[in-house]
């Protein structure tokens, strides 16, 4: 399965969406939104960047996330994507300090 379509469908899964209800969440007709995202998730179709934009706004994470090639990056990513600015700010703060040399 694609990494597009595999991200897509863990995020959809993961916010108790429905294929229909995040195809109308991103802007898609409701007749054919179950159909759009199945073909999503299928890898048949990879959406454009904007409705990419979309399906990301939806379901609550970067679009970055998307296309992270690690899932340990891409899971950096999404909760990163849910923290408040004083605490992104700390999490880079935290993660700097890991990776300075010793």
């Amino acid at each position: 399965m694609p990494l597009f379509a595999r991200r897509l469908k863990a995020a959809r899964l993961r916010s108790n969406f429905s294929q229909e209800g995040l195809g109308v969440a991103a802007g898609v007709d409701e007749f054919s939104a179950s159909a759009r995202i199945n073909q999503y998730e299928r890898g048949k179709h990879t959406p454009d960047v904007l409705m990419s934009t979309h399906l990301a706004q939806a379901l609550g994470v970067p679009l970055s996330y998307f296309w992270a090639v690690d899932d340990d990056e891409a899971e950096l990513l999404r909760l990163y994507h849910t923290l408040g600015v004083r605490m992104r700010k700390q999490a880079l703060r935290s993660i700097q300090d890991l990776a300075a040399p010793k």
